[in-house]
């Protein structure tokens, strides 16, 4: 190259430079290359480059006069929040109820079934909702009568401001509700809870706000004693519930799930049934549920 040329015969070492035009024949020799001129060589890369530019540019301008009579409209009319938004992972509902809790300021509605909560979970819960107490936002929770035997919730209660917190039990709950300024629910949409829902539909949320309203009337105060009345024979509220449910066909792992307590004590539950009734298999425990009457008795 300290010549002005290249054979041919060398350029097999370094075949880029013809790839990027870098050399060109050589009009003396047909057997040599010559360098392009670095300004000519820039040139002709760049070229390329500039032509997309400009095509990028121009589809930009195109696109932006497109939308420019919607982006007037929208201006007009900003658009609504998404009524209903898919939370996948317990990453992202965490961040949508922290961001929720941080914005609420006046009341939280809540329903937590399923008996006892894990330590861990009343941790996370506590440093949720004490800054709401600070701040004197009211909470409404309802919990199953279970709850009742837990230290750990009892102690997650205390914790929180007296007069900001109310709780509530009742034997059988629902699904997990939780409530916001009644402006935005979040509800389960799976079984493993891996995925919610957040709402901000209007009627939606004060759908969800009766409901929650019509459980709380029913529900016993956490300070007041759960009155068990019994129906005939020395069943309990408890048991002509679990009857009900062993009716309706529910296994035992379900009724045990529904009504907050472990399946051992369902079991144990059972049993009392079984013996009050004087039953010697599920199948006849079933047929003397229905024959025995308890649970059309007014008195449950």
């Amino acid at each position: 190259m300290r010549t002005g040329r290249i054979a041919r015969g060398d350029i097999k070492t370094a075949p880029c430079l013809l790839d990027l035009a870098l050399l060109q024949p050589d009009p003396d020799d047909a057997n040599s290359l010559r360098p392009v001129p670095p300004a000519v060589a820039l040139a002709q890369r760049l070229h390329p480059i500039e032509r997309e530019i400009r095509d990028r540019r121009r589809d930009s301008l195109e696109l932006s006069e497109a939308f420019e009579p919607f982006l007037a409209i929208s201006a007009q009319n900003p658009a609504s929040t998404h009524a209903i938004t898919v939370l996948e992972g317990f990453d992202p509902i965490n961040a949508a109820l922290n961001l929720a809790t941080a914005e609420c300021h006046t009341e939280m509605l809540t329903i937590q079934p399923g008996g006892a909560r894990p330590s861990l979970e009343l941790t996370e819960a506590l440093e949720r909702d004490q800054p709401l107490t600070d701040r004197g936002v009211r909470i409404r929770t309802l919990y199953q009568h279970t709850v009742r035997h837990s230290r750990g919730t009892l102690a997650y209660v205390d914790l929180l401001k007296a007069g900001k917190v109310e709780v509530r039990t009742l034997e059988e709950l629902f699904e997990r509700l939780i409530i916001f300024d009644r402006t935005v629910a979040f509800i389960p949409a799976s079984d493993d809870r891996q995925v919610a829902l957040e709402l901000r539909h209007p009627g939606l949320v004060d759908y969800l706000i009766k409901v929650f309203e019509q459980l709380w009337h029913r529900a016993v105060p956490l300070q007041e004693e759960v009155t068990y009345q019994h129906t005939r024979g020395g069943i309990s509220g408890v048991q002509r519930t679990i009857a009900q449910l062993l009716i309706e066909g529910h296994v035992d792992e379900a009724i045990a799930r529904r009504l907050g307590m472990n399946v051992r004590t369902c079991r144990a539950h059972i049993a009392k049934l079984a013996s009050t009734l004087g039953s010697g298999s599920r199948a006849q425990l079933g047929f003397l549920i229905a024959r025995s009457g308890i649970l059309e008795d007014e008195g449950a």
